[in-house]
């Protein structure tokens, strides 16, 4: 489990990747979880180690300091690239940008006023990076409850270039938002000819930060507001959309895909059987605890934990009558049990599940395959294609 300490005080190789605080495991994982988006244009591996180099292990302020320093290099490096006509290293630095600004506010308290402030850097970063998507980036509002709007992002796959495409609604969980999901789901979706809404739902990125939006155990709700929207444009084919949802999207996901029969394909990027298992025996202890109140609405654990009560899939899997892809890494740190059990409850109640565990050997056994989001990548979307339709080599040669 993460809140383990581990004998010595050297950075390790463990089953699940890169541990490179022993003595602060929380600040390992979310270190561990930057080195690995490098892979997908999300960082460098220099600057990562370089930011660590300069951090007082377990110091909040230091973790803020040092990611906002490269963050705000890589900046000032995509505008004065832009300005000189050097569109492609301009857009790559943007991305790098994006993930370390969402490494810098990721410890800061949720009414910090720097918590918006380098949110907000990171979807512009982001934004201007999108400018030179191909086709470019779409910044959208879906309209959601009592005026309030969702922030997403549609990206329309690149090939083909005409007709009606498929859709991947990806949300996060906890604390991942709709720039990071771009490192994690999008790029592999895109390349297979499937458009990507990336989405932040109630207790997420911008609709957390600015419509003061929480989380909530229906998620059935804002995802068929996704649908709605979706239904609304000429590209989208709307026969074949599916969801995505990582860590406890994991659970919004399989909740949406219960009882949101407009989809076609589900996938729990890391599955929950039941939040409160997850954290209920830590309490205010917890690691995440602060970040657990604030996506809640609470002002304890204990009130997160009354409230998580609703945030199981006993008995709410029973209705779901779509194909349904559980990821999950064979060491992720927050156990393996809730993936085996919701698989296990899956197939009892008849819904075509499937079951995937990366191992150590492989890579990709992290929680949400953050040691190698590569890997996590191309099993979710090689199975989403299969169950799309969709033909690879056509797609290429499109």
């Amino acid at each position: 489990m993460t809140d383990t300490l581990r004998d010595g005080r050297t950075a390790t190789y463990e089953p699940y990747g890169w541990h490179h605080w022993p003595d602060h495991p929380w600040m390992s994982y979310q270190f561990r979880r930057a080195l690995g988006e490098t892979q997908e244009g999300g960082g460098a591996i220099s600057e990562c180690f370089q930011a660590a180099s300069k951090m007082i292990p377990g110091d909040k302020e230091s973790w803020y300091r040092e990611w906002l320093h490269v963050a705000e290099r890589n900046r000032i490096r995509a505008e004065e690239a832009e300005k000189q006509g050097h569109i492609i290293t301009a857009k790559q630095a943007w991305l790098r940008a994006v993930d370390y600004y969402r490494q810098a506010e990721f410890w800061l308290d949720g009414e910090d006023p720097r918590r918006l402030e380098v949110f907000t850097k990171c979807e512009q970063s982001f934004q201007s990076a999108g400018k030179y998507f191909r086709p470019k980036l779409e910044p959208v509002q879906i309209p959601y409850e009592d005026g309030k709007v969702l922030y997403a992002y549609f990206l329309r796959a690149p090939r083909p270039k005409t007709g009606k495409q498929p859709v991947l609604i990806s949300f996060g969980g906890l604390d991942s938002f709709k720039e990071e999901l771009y490192f994690m789901t999008a790029r592999g979706a895109l390349d297979r000819g499937i458009s990507q809404l990336l989405v932040d739902g109630p207790g997420q990125g911008g609709t957390i930060r600015r419509q003061k939006l929480i989380n909530r155990y229906d998620y059935e709700v804002p995802v068929g507001k996704c649908i709605d929207y979706l239904e609304t444009r000429d590209d989208v084919d709307t026969s074949r959309i599916a969801i995505s949802g990582t860590s406890l999207g994991g659970y919004y996901a399989a909740r949406a895909g219960s009882f949101e029969h407009r989809l076609k394909a589900v996938i729990s990027h890391g599955a929950i059987w039941d939040v409160n298992e997850l954290w209920s025996e830590r309490g205010e202890e917890h690691g995440l605890a602060d970040h657990i109140k604030w996506v809640f609405g609470t002002k304890s654990v204990a009130e997160a934990i009354e409230k998580g009560k609703k945030f199981r899939l006993e008995g709410v899997l029973d209705s779901m009558k779509c194909p349904y892809l559980i990821i999950h890494g064979g060491h992720d740190v927050l156990g393996v049990k809730q993936a085996s059990t919701v698989y296990e409850y899956a197939k009892k109640v008849g819904v075509d599940a499937t079951l995937r565990l990366l191992s150590a050997e492989e890579t990709g056994a992290e929680h949400c395959q953050h040691d190698n989001p590569t890997i996590g990548e191309e099993e979710m979307m090689d199975w989403l294609a299969e169950k799309l339709g969709i033909d690879q080599q056509a797609v290429l040669d499109s």
